[in-house]
């Protein structure tokens, strides 16, 4: 009987092996830290690692270096050019861009200012838009370029509360879409250097008034079923955050992030992990940061770079393993030879490292030496993974495939877990202390428990959220009067150590036959396959499952290229009887490892790839269930009827 069946505790605080185990809400919580304001590590950076490195970005194909000092300089100027706009502490300032240093200057700049940040998605579509300034109130929007000014100045006059937009890059700006209320960054510039003469002693007076309760940012929810809600993260919450990634035995490991660490922030600074990682342990620990040229260059700005940390979602370590697998493909038989035989050698090391909590034994060592010389020192480098020592997956369940491939070329992906509303703090797996499948222990300071109901998980320390932006029942629903954070994900627990899982509470299927299933762990299994890129199983109060399955294209093609099957669309390649038999190879490993009511018995194949932008994902990619059925119903019920009209198979009741 795992803890969750039987109403074990929680397992107490690493780090704090005396804290007795909390076994009710009423537990008493960790002591707050002191808190760090982000503003203050950057003074001290400056300070006392001024000529060092901070961040480096890629233009036009050279990286330019900005040291700590650079960068307090230009936050300040930043600042005081907000200022100009009339920002004021409270305020809020919203930024629209794909990940580059003004990103964080403008971060740092309205934290200088006790305002707070809104980050918006560059994906996100122009209702979105005007839904987050909106409700948020932002006063001022900083926009990357043409693509989001567009956006902005379509919904402007219907936001009163927008006073300024302020673009980064003028290439494709013309005199034609001037507006009052658009300036450029350099003008910006111009005026907060401007308002340092007349007003040299601002921040010694918003000093003053700094306090742990400062509102740092609004992160909005993805909203899967609903309109996003703002998200409220205090000093204290960052602060505590930024201890917990990046601290000693957080989820960057015993040692913790080093001033010597090299990351390339890539992901979307909009998410809080992201944020975290990049902004925020940033200048706790002092790393430094590249920025890839553009999001079409991470792949290449990896291998140049060569990060000693790699922090990505299941997507990304998926897409690594499907290139992996194009490109074996269509490699020399030579070389196919080399690569097959390096991955059974490392399989075999995977396994024993999976047993052993991904810590290399002895009697591995020789196999795993010989797969690196033959394949996977050439390959690690080629992926950017050459000099990884610590590779995390968040914000998603990651399949147990894709940790295992990883680990068979020795790179140990340590999984966490968290959510915005506990500033991503929640589990995470240690070195040496790997449980694949599961998300990990629990972190320094942070209490952790299993409703005995429902198996919900809940969290308490000093990272858990203020609430949402304006809407106070909405924080009643998730955060308790003992400040118990209800997460809304059912979790349980492996050996008494580690947290599994299992699904969100909303998602959990009821067949009709009351069987409880996740539907994540099926669909996670179905994507690992490097032809399967969306998998949405169905099932909830049916009397089998089915799903609905979109391909990686790019692999996909190449495989029909290789096969010489023809095609002209994704919908002609997705429909054609030999991709449908392809994923029906697929289905049916799946369906082996999982018992006979876990089975998916029909599928469907969709005919077109799911976008954030026709509302059927969130902007990280996560699907929006709702939406998305009710864009299928035609699919969904030929699998229910009986017929087979659509692209896709009936694979009996023996899976």
């Amino acid at each position: 009987m795992s803890p969750a069946d039987s109403g074990a505790p929680s397992a107490p605080a690493p780090d704090t092996p005396s804290a007795p185990a909390p076994d009710t809400p009423s537990a008493p919580a960790p002591d707050t830290p002191v808190v760090r304001h982000l503003i203050d590590l950057l003074r001290t950076a400056a300070a006392e690692d001024g000529d060092r490195v901070a961040l480096r970005v890629k233009r036009f194909g050279l990286w330019t270096n900005v040291t700590w000092a650079d960068y307090l300089v230009n936050v300040e100027n930043l600042a005081h050019g907000f200022a100009a706009l009339g920002v004021l502490a409270g305020d809020r300032v919203a930024v629209q861009s794909e990940n580059r240093p003004e990103w964080l200057y403008a971060d740092l700049a309205a934290n200088a200012l006790r305002a707070a940040v809104v980050g918006i998605y560059p994906t996100n579509p122009v209702a979105e838009i005007e839904y987050l300034l909106t409700d948020s109130a932002a006063r001022v929007l900083v926009a990357e370029d043409q693509e989001q000014v567009d956006k902005a100045l379509e919904v402007i006059d219907r936001i009163p509360t927008l006073e300024w937009v302020v673009y980064l890059d003028a290439r494709g700006l013309t005199d034609s879409v001037a507006h009052e209320r658009l300036i450029s960054l350099d003008e910006l510039i111009r005026r907060g250097r401007a308002h340092r003469e007349r007003d040299p002693g601002l921040f010694d007076r918003v000093d003053a008034g700094r306090c742990p309760d400062d509102l740092v940012t609004l992160i909005y929810t993805s909203g899967t079923t609903g309109p996003p809600k703002g998200a409220m993260l205090s000093a204290r919450n960052v602060s505590f955050g930024a201890a917990t990634f990046g601290g000693r035995g957080g989820l960057f490991g015993a040692g913790g992030l080093r001033s010597d660490d090299v990351l390339v922030s890539y992901l979307p600074l909009s998410h809080v992990v992201e944020r975290t990682i990049t902004t925020w342990c940033g200048l706790a620990n002092r790393t430094v940061v590249h920025f890839a040229e553009s999001i079409d260059t991470v792949v290449a700005d990896l291998a140049e770079v060569q990060p000693t940390v790699l922090f990505a979602v299941p997507r990304i370590w998926e897409k690594i393993q499907a290139g992996v697998a194009i490109k074996v493909a269509n490699a020399t038989w030579a070389k196919r030879t080399a690569y097959r035989l390096a991955s059974a050698l490392g399989a075999r090391v995977a396994r024993q490292r999976a047993r052993d909590g991904g810590r290399l034994s002895v009697g591995s060592t020789l196999p795993a030496a010989l797969a690196w010389l033959l394949v996977h020192r050439t390959l690690r480098r080629h992926l950017g993974l050459a000099r990884v020592r610590h590779a995390v997956s968040g914000a998603a369940p990651i399949a147990t495939d894709v940790l295992m491939f990883f680990l068979g070329m020795g790179v140990v992906i340590h999984e966490g877990y968290g959510m915005t509303e506990n500033t991503a703090c929640a589990t995470a797996n240690r070195q040496g202390a790997v449980k694949i499948g599961t998300v990990g222990q629990v972190q320094p300071g942070t209490e952790l428990r299993l409703d005995e109901r429902t198996g919900e998980v809940l969290t308490r320390h000093p990272a858990n959220f203020v609430g949402y932006w304006g809407k106070p029942d909405a924080t009643a629903e998730v955060l308790d009067t003992d400040g118990w954070l209800h997460t809304g994900d059912v979790g349980e627990w492996v050996d008494g150590t580690h947290l599994r899982i299992v699904d969100r509470i909303k998602d959990i299927i009821i067949t009709a036959g009351g069987k409880n299933i996740s539907p994540s762990e099926i669909e996670n299994a179905l994507k690992a396959s490097p032809f399967v890129r969306e998998a949405v199983v169905i099932g909830d109060r049916r009397p089998y499952l089915t799903a609905l399955v979109g391909i990686e294209f790019d692999t996909v093609a190449d495989w029909a290229a290789r096969h010489r099957v023809e095609y002209t669309t994704y919908r002609d390649l997705s429909c054609k009887p030999e991709t449908v038999e392809l994923v029906a190879r697929v289905v049916k490993d799946v369906n082996a490892r999982f018992a006979r009511v876990e089975a998916v018995r029909k599928f469907r194949m969709l005919h077109k790839e799911l976008d954030h932008e026709d509302g059927e994902l969130t902007a990280t990619q996560k699907l929006k269930r709702g939406p998305f059925e009710a864009t299928v119903p035609h699919l969904v019920a030929d699998m229910y009827a009986g017929r087979s009209e659509y692209a896709g198979a009936d694979l009996g009741r023996a899976g």
